[in-house]
């Protein structure tokens, strides 16, 4: 995209666990997403900013306020914002039912897209029993996260030092272990059925970091991923349907990427 082309318009965008507050958090990668992607609608699911790690230690680099910056910016230009927050941003569930710069603050919502679903919005940390009742256990998971993307740092400057792509340890692990399999499976069951309760038609959350938009039981189950390694959020179109939007890369490295896998093809021709 070059730097005069018109943003991509959406009718919804959702987004959570940007990690606001944290060295993992990919601030630039969010501003570049927002200056190209906008929408009439934008829902935080949640972890927007890390009041945990917040707590041991402030780290808060200027790219974190201009995140912050650029989504008020978006309200004053009349985006409605509606915010939920998740365990991490905790902080914020004191104010549900109030408004911060124009940003609405719920404890849930519901979200009717243009064909007509009607979705819950939730981060989904309430469905989490290691974050219900075993607190310690789920800080010593957050702590050992923050090593895991400390290391995958060093590991993928070498990666990229070597024109290898990035690698993700965490996400590999997810995707590997058999028991955070299961637990993102049980999670995403949890969720869907929380819908039905809801007498909703599907789900829309964050807090597992693993985005995902499937059917689980007739429900439709939406997972925005995250901000922090998978960098991807999820978009209504004008007519309703929706996709994992994925922002690895910044918009000019997309462009220069796909220039050279075309060129790439051509010459393989």
């Amino acid at each position: 995209m070059s730097e005069d082309q018109e943003p991509t318009r959406y009718r919804t965008l959702f987004l959570s666990d940007i990690h606001l507050g944290t060295r993992g958090c990919q601030a630039e990668l969010l501003l570049d997403f927002l200056k190209h992607n906008e929408a009439d609608t934008i829902y935080l699911v949640g972890d927007i900013i890390d009041g945990w790690r917040l707590k041991g230690g402030w780290y808060w680099p200027q790219t974190h306020n201009d995140v912050v910056q650029k989504l008020l910016r978006q309200v004053r230009k009349g985006v409605r914002m509606l915010y939920v927050p998740g365990n991490h941003d905790e902080f914020a569930r004191e104010f549900i039912g109030a408004f911060f710069g124009g940003v609405e603050v719920l404890d849930k919502a519901y979200h009717a897209t243009k064909d007509g679903k009607r979705l819950l919005i939730v981060h989904g940390d309430q469905f989490d029993l290691v974050v219900q009742h075993a607190r310690w256990l789920a800080v010593l998971g957050d702590w050992a996260y923050e090593v895991a993307l400390w290391s995958n740092l060093w590991f993928n400057r070498i990666r990229r030092s070597l024109g290898f792509p990035y690698w993700s340890l965490s996400a590999w692990a997810k995707l590997k272990v058999k028991n955070a399999v299961n637990f993102i499976s049980a999670f995403e069951e949890a969720l869907a059925e929380a819908a039905r309760r809801h007498h909703a038609d599907g789900v829309v959350c964050g807090h597992i970091h693993h985005a995902a938009i499937r059917d689980i039981n007739g429900m439709l189950y939406v997972n925005t991923g995250d901000f922090v390694e998978s960098c991807t959020a999820v978009a209504e179109h004008a007519d309703g349907r929706l996709e994992i939007l994925h922002w690895r890369l910044t918009a000019e490295q997309q462009k220069a990427s796909a220039l050279q896998l075309r060129s790439g093809a051509k010459a393989a021709a």
